[in-house]
């Protein structure tokens, strides 16, 4: 058992605000922190292992975990479910890990709403501006005009949910950026409802002075 109870952390931000790189910059250097690993109902793809990449489900079987609160948070998305197994979460932060979420509002929503809210610090993530935001996608390369404008109008509605959560940071700067999310990471890690041996510590300095009489 860890002397701290670990975090359930949500970043969300709109699309190319820098959350997903934000993410893999603190996942690659932070062994106390795990991606959570979504499961789903599609099929697995050519190199895809089960528990790794997803946990792939049937119909049923995601289903039964939704309806008897076994999900975090879930979706469907083109006719297949994702979604957020809560046992392999909670045996993680049980276990002093901190379980990182990348995903939108109405999943933050949801798993604020859990049975692991006491866990969670939710993250949002703002870009300096929405032509910088607009800069980012197209740079990208990835998408047509018609996708990075769809983006463009889905942030509006991101954005709108900015005030719901613990803390927003503006990524004009992703090093900074990057530096005030581990310092949030410091600060919640510290939270003395989070270190489950402090009171055993401050009954041996209690033990100490009764020694000095």
């Amino acid at each position: 058992m860890s002397n701290r109870r670990g975090l359930l952390i949500i970043l969300s931000s709109p699309s190319g605000a820098g959350k997903s790189t934000l993410s893999r910059r603190v996942l690659l250097d932070d062994p106390d922190v795990t991606f959570s690993v979504s499961a789903t109902t599609r099929k697995p793809r050519l190199g895809e292992a089960d528990g790794k990449d997803y946990y792939f489900k049937t119909h049923e079987e995601f289903r039964a975990l939704a309806d008897n609160d076994g999900m975090l948070e879930h979706a469907e998305v083109f006719g297949n479910f994702y979604g957020s197994p809560s046992a392999p979460v909670e045996a993680a932060i049980n276990n002093g890990k901190d379980v990182l979420f990348d995903v939108d509002w109405q999943g933050g929503q949801q798993i604020r709403n859990s049975s692991l809210r006491d866990a969670v610090v939710s993250i949002f993530i703002l870009p300096p501006s929405i032509a910088a935001l607009e800069s980012r996608l197209n740079a990208r390369g990835q998408d047509s005009a018609e996708v990075v404008e769809g983006r463009m109008a889905q942030s509006r509605s991101e954005i709108s949910h900015w005030a719901e959560y613990d803390y927003v940071l503006v990524n004009d700067d992703l090093d900074r950026a990057e530096s005030d999310l581990r310092a949030i990471l410091t600060a919640e890690r510290l939270r003395r409802d989070r270190n489950l041996a402090l009171v055993s510590f401050v009954q041996s300095l209690n033990k100490e002075f009764e020694g000095r009489k």
